[in-house]
């Protein structure tokens, strides 16, 4: 697909980062670009201007003098490509190239077209400059680690290109691409910024989504499970509570629940035809609170997600470079838009969300597993023999460790600001630490859901209500039984849960 967007949206970064579409630069765009860097060149010729003719940071007191000026460039390339930890996936790279493409595309950074044109270059051939996890204080941006994505654009430093860690410079050549020459102020410009963060938090965002959806459709399946009362979804309850959210969730829960024959009415089992001498009901008049409370419990988190959503799609919309040259007003504007902390707010409010809907799904797996508590299962889910055999007993264990890493994980990153760079970045936002933590969260909540689909698999054979189940719940077990068949005698289950959780991660259930 050949595109040009100077507004991203999340549905078309969803295809262009998940889905691998190509991009393509409009001549439109192309002239605003090189009209900001024509004006920045004639506009920096007699002036002062940061980053241009002086150091950066609290270097930027001393004048750098005209022959350094395309070595200071390169200097804050190869200077600040000093991250470390483990390189971020493919996937991430190409999410913090398409969010550093969306700050150039504002044509408020100077940059030379052929920077602009040789990411996008970038992007579309699937080449991944080597990003190291750990560097970014999110301040002036994630200056480490967008220095290690500049590195390889000038041809130096590693990429990963078709599987394999290669050098750059050889990987351009091959592709019949020409390193970036520094023209006026592209060193700083690539590094400049919270692209890095930003990218992070799409693809968080993204997932979050899709985990959310599957985490209504497994309430409805555990409702079906218990053969709750339906009521807790519906319009006339939800619409009482005025939160946008709770509606939402209700309104998916009804749709997820079309088809079955499992739910049912309370109007035909409590309010008509009640014997006057029954005392004690078997049946739960109101299902535990992890079944009955899913609109009140998913409806914020589903308002945060898109809280969070709008947050980063201003910032990839944005021009998070400094300083800002704006050709319009004629004139270039000191500034801070490199500072992360929407961002790094965003991603903390998005896992503390995703770490509730962890602890809902864990809670939902615990009364699948306890006997005593659902009354109808045997414990663990155990077909064999009770004692010789141990069902789903040692996959709770695994459920519940990963639920208290996320809690503990929940912790606020942006509050952690620590003065650095002589205490010229005397706030920062952490705003990657915020990012890399909720992906770790969002990964972790997966892990945790994709054993709970097990569980709720195995629930719907021990019961043997498969053909009862709603249209979507029905599809969804079949999914699943495809990944992990069902079980009487014990066998490792490591694999199956990695391969739940890859089925839940790349397939779309529905639109919220």
């Amino acid at each position: 697909m050949n595109r040009t967007e100077t507004a991203f949206g999340i549905d078309f970064l969803e295809k262009v980062i998940l889905g691998g579409e190509s991009l393509e630069l409009s001549a439109h765009t192309k002239q605003t670009i090189i009209e900001c860097f024509d004006f920045l060149k004639t506009f920096s010729s007699d002036k002062i201007i940061y980053g241009i003719n002086t150091g950066f940071g609290p270097m930027a007191q001393y004048r750098i003098d005209d022959k350094s000026l395309t070595q200071l460039q390169y200097n804050i390339i190869r200077s600040h490509a000093t991250g470390a930890g483990k390189p971020l996936p493919d996937i991430y790279v190409r999410a913090a190239m398409v969010a550093r493409l969306g700050t150039f595309l504002q044509a408020r950074s100077g940059v030379h077209i052929e920077l602009v044109e040789l990411l996008v270059e970038f992007i579309n051939r699937g080449i991944y400059p080597l990003i190291p996890e750990h560097g970014s204080v999110g301040a002036s941006g994630d200056l480490v680690q967008l220095a290690h994505i500049a590195l390889a654009l000038i041809g130096e430093g590693e990429v990963h290109y078709k599987g394999e860690w290669r050098s750059a410079g050889e990987v351009l050549q091959e592709n019949g691409l020409t390193p970036f020459h520094i023209y006026i102020r592209e060193g700083l410009s690539v590094t400049n910024g919270t692209s890095v963060m930003t990218g992070i938090g799409i693809i968080n965002v993204l997932y979050a989504k899709r985990l959310l959806k599957w985490s209504v459709l497994a309430s409805v399946w555990m409702n079906e499970i218990a053969s709750s009362y339906d009521d807790l979804m519906s319009d006339e309850l939800n619409r009482t509570k005025r939160h946008e959210g709770q509606r939402r969730i209700a309104a998916l829960m009804r749709t997820f629940a079309e088809g079955s024959s499992c739910l049912q009415k309370r109007e035909n089992k409590l309010y008509a035809h009640v014997s006057a001498g029954e005392k004690v009901f078997t049946q739960k008049i109101q299902a535990y609170y992890s079944l009955r409370c899913v609109p009140q419990i998913l409806g914020p988190i589903l308002d945060e997600i898109e809280n969070t959503e709008k947050v980063l799609m201003n910032e990839i919309n944005s021009a998070c470079d400094n300083p800002i040259v704006d050709p319009e007003s004629r004139n270039v504007y000191h500034g801070g838009n490199f500072h992360g902390d929407y961002v790094a707010f965003g991603m903390d409010k998005l896992k503390i969300g995703v770490t509730k809907l962890t602890m809902l799904v864990e809670r939902q797996l615990n009364y699948l597993c306890h006997d005593r508590i659902n009354g109808i299962l045997p414990p663990f889910l155990n077909l064999g023999v009770l004692g010789l055999n141990y069902g789903l007993q040692a996959t709770q264990f695994t459920a519940t460790s990963t639920t208290a890493e996320n809690q503990t994980l929940s912790n606020p990153m942006s509050i952690h600001s620590i003065p650095c760079n002589n205490d010229n970045q005397d706030i920062v936002s952490m705003g990657t630490n915020a990012a890399l933590l909720a992906k770790t969260v969002i990964e972790n909540a997966y892990q945790v859901t994709a054993i709970h689909f097990m569980a709720l698999a195995q629930a719907v054979d021990c019961l043997k209500i498969e053909e009862k189940l709603s249209f979507k719940t029905r599809e969804v077990y079949r999914d699943v039984r495809t990944l992990f068949p069902l079980f009487t005698e014990d066998h490792p289950k490591h694999i199956e849960i990695e391969n739940v959780k890859e089925y839940l991660m790349n397939f779309e259930s529905v639109k919220i």
